[in-house]
């Protein structure tokens, strides 16, 4: 069998290991023979760090690694041109002074590797001396990558004055790139954030983004006609639930094309190296937790995060000094795109979850806010045994130690406890942490269900209110006058009705009824 390429990003290696590979070597010759200037984001962990070194070779004229693959045969090999290649991928920016030095370094390696010396002042000056140099000593146009554009600033970003220094810098650096057009044959930047133009790329705003192009929807990732061809061999030896592998890291969706969802590479390739287990690979490789304060200041409901719609400009709307959540979320990989739709004249998408993997963990996460991590794993276990044994009563008391868990003072200067979202909030992310089908604001033809999880052996339906608006009671014959468990009769499975009412004051569950029908 192929081996598995976990944490090799340069194509030579892979070649030269025998690893398994997705030839995207069809999307160089695009991008070169379409324009010179592009702009990607991607999420973290998706293989756009080998597309980078991929167009590396190309211009490099490094023929051999590609033989077998759709470039050999579709690339003019016998131009080579020089390449600047740009990493931010290591180091740690958080520090006065650690962006400027490794500039300096990685400008000096480059310099010194085709034996040209640097002798500017600023940043920007050394990269066009560099330019001009490597451009008048090949006697061919240069070519710029530029990996991890966005890291300084992500390092950063919970300190505002640092990360606006560091996008201050680069703002600087990035905007030489333009003053040397004549020199340059082909400039890629790529990271996870796109930050708007009237910020970070003032200077260089001719960049052509191709983060939500349907010509470039499947630059990065797997499709599932490449992971059904190129790991079949994995696939039938560990005789995967090809379904459920699917549902669990399948779709992501940067164009709103179902035929161009993609698989995140790194959750596939530790599935397949860890026995096929369904474990967060990918979602335990990050850190949300200023995202999650985000969350928190923003009184986001949870469940919106099942459909979101935005406008494509308002998606494009990020900077330091605004960072309004749902871009994030989704430039971060944490939501992604269901479908394409209109908001009056513009161009809008709808967002969503990729998939159970980023659904799950990032709710599991959400549902420490204002607690800790131990107290929500007992209840989450407490909460799993109570549905399995089919003792739903129990969900009161489970619900009320989550509540009388948060402290007093994590309420100050905020009213949350009167918003009756962010009691349903915190019971969705339980039960999305668990893995079952939880639908928000599930609609039938007579209203709106607060929320429906779908388990093997039942179904249960839950309404929320806060006290003020009426009782359990009151509650769970809104469920019957309006007849919900009809929508599921079908699936012919015990329906569970169940009605929550918190109580703003006492910032609890103060009442609870359940039945089955």
């Amino acid at each position: 069998m192929r081996k598995l390429p976990i944490g090799i990003s340069t194509l030579e290696n892979i070649i030269n290991d025998h690893c398994v590979y997705i030839d995207k070597s069809q999307f160089v010759a695009q991008l070169a023979n379409a324009g010179r200037y592009y702009f990607l984001s991607r999420p973290r962990r998706f293989g756009k760090s080998l597309f980078v070194d991929t167009l590396k070779q190309a211009f490099l004229g490094n023929k051999a690694v590609f033989n077998g693959l759709y470039l050999e045969k579709n690339w003019g090999w016998d131009k080579k041109h020089p390449v600047i290649h740009i990493s931010f991928g290591t180091g740690n920016f958080t520090a006065a002074g650690e962006l400027d030095k490794r500039i300096n370094e990685i400008l000096q390696s480059i310099a010194a590797q085709y034996d040209v010396s640097l002798n500017k002042e600023t940043h920007g000056g050394n990269l066009k001396e560099l330019i001009e140099a490597l451009q008048k000593k090949s006697g061919g146009q240069v070519v710029i990558l530029v990996d991890e554009y966005d890291k300084p600033i992500l390092d950063a970003i919970i300190d505002t004055e640092q990360a606006t220094l560091n996008r201050e810098i680069l703002k600087g650096f990035y905007g030489t790139i333009k003053d040397c057009d004549e020199y340059l044959r082909f400039v890629f930047l790529t990271g996870v954030t796109k930050f708007s133009k009237v910020g970070l790329f003032s200077g260089l705003n001719n960049l052509d983004d191709i983060t939500l192009s349907r010509a470039y929807a499947d630059i990065c990732g797997y499709t599932q006609s490449e992971l059904e061809r190129e790991f079949a061999e994995y696939l039938n030896k560990g005789s995967v639930d090809e379904v459920k592998l699917k549902r669990w890291y399948n779709g992501y969706n940067f164009a709103g094309s179902d035929a161009q969802k993609v698989y995140n590479p790194f959750d596939i390739l530790l599935f397949f190296s860890k026995n096929c287990e369904y474990k967060n690979y990918w979602f335990e490789t990050g850190n949300p937790s200023f995202l999650i304060k985000l969350i928190q200041k923003n009184k986001y409901y949870f469940p919106d995060m099942e459909s979101v719609t935005i406008s494509d400009s308002a998606l494009s709307s990020f900077d330091i000094d605004q960072i309004p959540l749902t871009p994030l979320l989704f430039q971060s990989g944490y939501l992604t795109i269901h479908a394409v739709t209109t908001i009056g004249t513009q161009y809008a998408y709808v967002l969503g979850y990729p998939n159970a993997e980023v659904k799950a963990s990032l709710n599991a996460v959400l549902t420490t806010i204002g607690t800790t991590v131990e107290l929500r794993s007992m209840l989450g276990n407490k909460l799993y045994i109570c549905l399995s044994n089919n003792t739903l009563d129990d969900m009161k008391n489970i619900f009320q130690s989550h509540f009388a868990s948060i402290p007093h003072d994590w309420y100050r200067n905020n009213d949350i406890q009167h918003y009756e979202g962010f009691y349903a909030s915190i019971v969705y992310s339980y039960f999305c942490a668990l893995g079952y089908t939880v639908i928000a604001e599930d609609n039938t033809n007579r209203g709106q269900m607060d929320l429906t999880i779908i388990l093997p052996d039942k179904i249960v339906i839950l309404e929320f209110k806060l006290k003020k608006k009426g009782d359990a009671q009151s509650a769970l014959q809104q469920i019957k006058d309006k007849k919900y468990a009809e929508k599921y009769i079908s699936e012919k499975k015990p329906i569970y009705l169940v009605g929550m009412i918190f109580d703003g004051d006492t910032r609890s569950v103060c009442e609870f009824l359940s039945e089955v029908c």
